[in-house]
């Protein structure tokens, strides 16, 4: 399905300045120069900036790399996760990054931040003075939505990924008008054993670095991560789950603003999104996909199911259930923090953006499978 009529509708994301920190700002100089080739320095002329900050951010983590490596890399190494992962996972724009907000107000959990994911090279040798020289870099706002964005506040794991050089769909934000990339990480479905080699060993050495700087026990998120929970279980024996689903017709709306924000942030082109509702489309087809059939196969008793609408209505009512569901410790030790947390975000209004009639039964057509095993009908008024 074309999408010539989302670019005229596309809004402008400004938040983000020419040298604003972006995902690219974390890989090292010599993984940064294969993306550059693989994509045959397709930049558009007014990008070559972003590609100015991110080459001198790139020579400064392999420096930085180097250093941390040559200080930290038999004690990452030996590190041992004694505390299984808690997993956060669903679609895009589900409601994720809110429950991360609010899980990780328990102090029993730790998380990785915004620094960590966006320079996980050495943030373990750089994280005690590079935020605070690098803060007037890195907008108050998410180009998404109005969600607060700081380097202390938690993030999403796939980003670290990416600064890795692991493969992950996330590489297709740099050259959107190439098409996807690394589709088959969204249900680990026919995956490059070499490829799956790098993307494990990446993921482990992250979590074992957060680990080694936190022995608490994590909290990650990645929508990413839904479709790779038989994977995910097999590396972090003992690994949870919660996995929260909503509104079909308001999550592929709100799923196509974040990818034309996101592109417009992070790209080296001028985003055309000729193939944008296909590619949202096609995304949770096969993320739910290999969702529902590795469910089967791992442990009934670790993962446990949310719906973002029961969420926002009563967030206190639903975590009590969780921690009870997944048994995660004594949910009145939190019960205030949250609370707390609760009544600041009162305010906080999500985006309404509304499907014309024809998409709204393309979303109901294609999205049928999960639109009625999470009970979503398939006329909602918006």
């Amino acid at each position: 399905m074309k999408t010539k009529r989302a670019v005229k509708q596309e809004p402008q994301f400004n938040r983000y300045p020419w040298y604003a920190v972006r995902i690219w700002h974390g890989m090292r100089l010599g993984d940064f120069f294969r993306l550059l080739w693989k994509n045959r320095f397709r930049v558009h002329p007014v990008h070559w900036k972003r590609v100015f900050t991110v080459t001198l951010a790139g020579g400064m983590n392999s420096t930085f790399s180097v250093l941390q490596s040559l200080v930290y890399s038999r004690r990452i190494e030996n590190t041992v996760v004694q505390l299984p992962p808690l997993f956060i996972i669903g679609h895009w724009r589900s409601g994720t990054t809110h429950l991360h907000e609010l899980l990780v107000r328990d102090k029993q959990f730790a998380f990785p931040t915004t620094y960590q994911c966006f320079l996980p090279h050495h943030f373990l040798l750089t994280e005690w003075f590079l935020p605070m020289l690098l803060r007037f870099m890195l907008p108050s706002k998410r180009p998404m939505d109005n969600m607060a964005m700081g380097f202390d506040h938690p993030q999403e794991d796939e980003f670290a990924l990416c600064s890795l050089g692991a493969p992950t769909p996330y590489f297709r934000m740099a050259f959107p008008n190439h098409g996807p990339v690394y589709q088959e990480f969204l249900d680990m479905h026919d995956v490059d054993e070499r490829d799956l080699q790098r993307f494990k060993r990446a993921l482990q050495t992250f979590v074992k670095a957060l680990t080694y700087r936190d022995n608490r026990q994590l909290v990650l998120k990645s929508p990413p991560h839904t479709g790779r929970i038989e994977l995910l279980a097999e590396l972090f024996p003992g690994a949870k789950f919660i996995h929260i689903v909503r509104d079909p017709h308001l999550l592929f709306a709100s799923a196509r603003r974040t990818w034309q924000a996101m592109d417009s942030v992070q790209s080296f082109q001028k985003p055309q999104h000729d193939d944008l509702d296909e590619y949202v489309l096609n995304s949770l087809e096969r993320m739910y996909g290999g969702f529902e059939r590795q469910r089967e196969r791992i442990d009934p008793a670790s993962i446990c199911d949310l719906r973002y609408e029961d969420l926002a209505r009563d967030p206190i009512g639903q975590l009590k259930a969780v921690y009870k569901t997944l048994d995660l410790g004594d949910f009145e030790a939190v019960r205030s923090d949250l609370e707390a947390y609760v009544a600041q975000q009162k305010n906080y209004q999500p985006g309404n953006h509304e499907l014309t009639p024809e998409l709204a039964a393309e979303v109901d057509r294609r999205w049928s499978s999960y639109r009625e095993k999470y009970g979503y009908a398939a006329s909602i008024e918006h």
